[in-house]
């Protein structure tokens, strides 16, 4: 009786330490992948783009280039601003990395007087969420 016993905690032992070794395994493995996993990341060039003292009417067109300093490529999911005169075109396909990117941004220069908007920038890249600014003054034409 006693040797059967013996048999019977040996082999019910084995499989109980094999799946905390495929366990180990399992997790070190899943570490290792997130360690190698690729990101994109996102640099711009400026961060603000100042339009100075413009007239009314004038082009109201700027841009933001950035570029692509990851190793996945960048997909820029979402561009909003913090007005309805400022419309943003983001770039409609993946920017890859080392390559680079423009981001348009067209403010309504019929508003007379002070320019200060916000743009976000929403994308898949280490810093999922980034934040633009424009800012300047809109005079009328003649005006000192």
């Amino acid at each position: 009786m006693q040797v059967s016993k013996h048999l019977h905690l040996k082999f019910t032992q084995k499989p109980k330490m094999m799946k905390k070794t495929v366990l180990m395994l399992f997790v070190g493995l899943l570490s290792l992948g997130v360690y190698a996993q690729e990101t994109a990341k996102i640099e711009f060039k400026s961060e603000t783009i100042d339009y100075g003292e413009i007239e009314r009417g004038s082009d109201g067109v700027r841009v933001f280039e950035f570029t692509n300093t990851g190793d996945a490529p960048l997909v820029i999911s979402n561009v909003r601003s913090s007005c309805g005169c400022t419309i943003p075109k983001k770039p409609e396909e993946p920017i890859m990395p080392g390559k680079v990117g423009k981001i348009e941004v067209k403010y309504d220069t019929n508003r007379v007087g002070p320019i200060r908007k916000a743009i976000t920038v929403t994308s898949n890249a280490d810093t999922p969420t980034k934040v633009l600014k424009i800012k300047g003054t809109v005079k009328n034409p003649g005006a000192k």
